[in-house]
């Protein structure tokens, strides 16, 4: 697809925002916010959902406003409906561009999907088709989005369970063609990317091999749930609900040495564990970007 290049779009960074350290953060839940601010445990940053706060006040800004003088931040949208037919929600980009303002994060990001239709909003993320059609209209979504906020998002690769008859597009060379006609950055869900690949029966490894890796700003770590389709065949949810499973540590190590250290989320927003659990996970992910480094300088 030929596209003009985007209006430059003005990013403002304001001086209270803090870039996300290389290392491992979690998903900040209301639960450990009294744990956070009493025993501070080192945490490269913490991550919300935008749509928690669109709130003017209450306890969950009161505790995000305490947090954000620890911990740098990140906010990931989940309702924008990036992938949707209709035009972006003018109130929610701008709920979305006062949130930006209030809490100055490193990072913005959004999924690759979309989840409203003639003013009805569904509570899931939805695929879309990877054709030329879908491909204008994600840039065209993207390209006002990042204006509005006057800043570039990051794009989540989705995780899916069905393949449309009318793509004709792999979703790898999707997304790397939305970052280049768009210039917004990637949010590497390695879940997804192993929930995809094998619900589709597709290599993992080639589907990293094959981003623009550049472009990677972030990356998700999550838990999925198994179970079996129709035909026996083994197929993979994206729960959010327990511990990384093995394949996608490994997995994880594949895209580190292909990426670097990386700011590295640990997603668990069903059946949520005490605070040291997730810790435990965030100190995994650390570990093996420290294994890659030490791996490196003892090959130079």
């Amino acid at each position: 697809m030929m596209r003009a290049q985007p209006r430059p779009f003005p990013v403002s960074r304001a001086a209270g925002a803090r870039a996300l350290p290389k290392s491992a953060g979690v998903g900040l839940k209301p639960q450990h916010g009294e744990a956070l601010l009493r025993e501070r445990p080192k945490l490269g940053f913490l991550e919300v959902h935008a749509e928690n706060y669109f709130g003017a006040g209450g306890p969950p800004h009161a505790l995000l406003t305490a947090l954000r003088d620890i911990y740098p931040l990140s906010i990931h949208g989940v309702g924008l409906s990036i992938g949707g037919e209709g035009p972006l929600d003018e109130s929610h980009l701008d709920a979305l561009a006062a949130l930006l303002a209030r809490y100055e994060p490193a990072l913005f990001s959004e999924h690759l999907a979309w989840s409203t239709h003639d003013g009805v909003y569904f509570n899931d993320l939805l695929p879309v088709a990877y054709n030329k059609a879908t491909l204008t209209r994600v840039c065209a979504h993207i390209d006002h989005a990042q204006n509005r906020l006057k800043r570039p998002l990051l794009l989540e690769n989705p995780s899916t369970y069905v393949a449309f008859c009318a793509s004709d597009m792999d979703e790898v060379d999707f997304i790397a063609a939305v970052a280049k006609n768009t210039g917004c950055g990637l949010l590497l869900d390695v879940n997804n990317v192993m929930v995809s690949c094998v619900n589709h029966g597709r290599d993992p490894y080639a589907y990293i091999d094959a981003l623009p890796i550049d472009a990677v700003a972030e990356i998700h770590l999550a838990g999925y749930a198994q179970d079996r389709d129709s035909l026996g065949a083994r197929l993979l949810i994206d729960a959010h609900g327990a511990p990384v499973a093995d394949d996608v540590w490994r997995l994880y190590a594949h895209a580190i040495a292909r990426a670097g250290a990386m700011p590295t989320l640990i997603e668990w927003d069903n059946d949520v564990p005490d605070l040291p659990r997730l810790l435990d996970e965030a100190q995994r992910a650390d570990a093996t970007m420290a294994a890659r480094a030490a791996h490196e300088t003892s090959a130079a």
